[in-house]
């Protein structure tokens, strides 16, 4: 079972006023850096293992190496392919869109969708942060977009979850919009980061050829966040579900058959996900509002750091 403890606070009501605010992001914070501190040590390549954008010295190709990365000359001078190796930027901008939309005010575990994904933005915020780092966020809920610009500094990071956090609701009825979170992203053009998108991944696949454009001048995370009910039905019997992105209520009999079809419905869709991401290059970071949230980002990091130059590719999932 897990641990309750390990739940992230709720922004439940969307717009906290202080001094819960203060004190639900006080306790994230503490959360993330308690659990975080140590799995890297001030070098943000521990997360995203990226190759930079500094050339640097050539070795020989390993199994699993970016082949962009070949140096043809040296190659042709040993007769034995070598790659060039790349020399990490000192300083990262990091942006994060978070998908806040509808789909996301919802959880049936420890929290909500939408705590795991602030949760989420915090943990990226404390792993990305530190040395002249930049960090920004893009927030998409369907009816709107929040764009918080990227600057350095603690107080700045404090003030970004802040924002994020009090993001109000996206109306009922109003369908989210992640392409567009991801499409801003585009413009004006920045220098090579990292971009994390957050979202349940939930709706159409439609943002796959924004976040592909994306992925040829950043590197990417995927965080993927769930509820145990975005995956199988319960046997509940007779049922009222009401989808808040179209506005549609319905009235089910959740039967042995209905329970299979959605399950299986379920599970297609999240291989087409992973495949729209994988296909993107970005890793996936799969979190879950029953499991230990906190738990699985060490544990993404950690792995992350010990495949560093084995192909981008996702986490088991669980």
């Amino acid at each position: 079972m897990p641990n309750p403890n390990h739940a992230p606070p709720s922004f439940r009501a969307g717009e906290l006023t202080d001094p819960k605010l203060t004190a639900a992001l006080k306790t994230l914070e503490l959360t993330v850096r308690r659990r975080l501190d140590g799995v890297l040590h001030g070098d943000h390549l521990g997360l995203i293992p990226g190759p930079g954008s500094e050339p640097g010295e050539a070795r020989i190709y390993q199994p699993g190496d970016d082949v962009r990365q070949m140096d043809w000359s040296v190659t042709a001078r040993t007769t034995n392919p070598h790659v060039r190796q790349m020399i990490a930027d000192r300083e990262l901008e990091t942006w994060i869109v978070v998908d806040l939309s509808a789909s996301l005010d919802f959880g049936t575990a420890l929290c909500q969708k939408r705590d795991l994904a602030i949760a989420a933005a915090a943990a990226v915020t404390h792993l990305t942060s530190g040395g002249g780092n930049r960090i920004g966020a893009v927030v998409a809920t369907g009816d709107r977009l929040v764009r918080i610009p990227a600057r350095s500094g603690r107080v700045h990071a404090q003030s970004l979850l802040r924002d994020i956090a009090t993001t109000p609701h996206a109306a009922d009825g109003v369908r989210g919009d992640l392409k567009a979170g991801i499409e801003s992203l585009r413009r004006p053009q920045r220098k090579r980061g990292l971009a994390v998108i957050i979202s349940d991944f939930l709706g159409d696949i439609d943002w796959q050829r924004s976040l592909r454009a994306i992925s040829a001048r950043h590197d990417l995370l995927a965080v993927e966040v769930l509820d145990p009910r975005d995956l199988t039905l319960p046997d509940v019997g007779d049922i009222v579900l009401h989808d808040p992105e179209t506005g549609r209520t319905r009235e089910f009999s959740v039967t042995s058959t209905l329970r299979a079809d959605y399950a299986a419905a379920a599970e297609q869709h999240r291989a087409q996900v992973e495949q729209a991401l994988r296909s993107c290059g970005a890793p996936v970071l799969p979190l879950r509002t029953d499991r230990d949230w906190i738990a699985d980002v060490v544990r993404f990091v950690s792995t992350r750091r010990h495949s560093f130059g084995a192909p981008t590719g996702g986490v088991p999932r669980q």
